[in-house]
């Protein structure tokens, strides 16, 4: 499952991954996220959530790309990564360097409480 939120007045986008992700959900949450991001300034903040990440598989690729694709475009300024289980790093710094153009910052921390820290939460 994919969760899209956001807060506007922390210039802040949080996609959370739940469990088992399949192609399917970023399809389905692809409307959603691009009225949020129409709502947020460029250079923003991204917090993407892998904590609750169970699996997801390799047919997810191109989905999470076209999903990066359009935060990029949305001028994302920072990302910041929770991913408490390096194993469950799908090639994430791989995938910011094709699908984020403008090269933001990128921290990834294990916990969310660190995440909060990097965003000056």
């Amino acid at each position: 499952m994919l969760l899209v939120t956001s807060n506007r007045q922390r210039q802040l986008l949080c996609i959370s991954y739940l469990g088992q992700v399949r192609p399917e959900e970023f399809q389905n949450n692809r409307e959603d996220l691009m009225t949020q991001l129409g709502e947020l300034p460029p250079g923003f903040r991204l917090l993407a959530d892998f904590s609750r990440l169970e699996k997801m598989g390799l047919d997810c690729e191109p989905e999470l790309g076209r999903m990066m694709d359009l935060i990029g475009k949305a001028g994302v300024g920072s990302v910041v990564r929770v991913i408490p289980d390096p194993s469950k790093d799908i090639g994430m710094n791989i995938l910011t360097v094709f699908h984020y153009p403008h090269r933001p910052q990128v921290v990834t921390c294990q916990n969310l409480a660190d995440a909060a820290g990097a965003l000056g939460l």
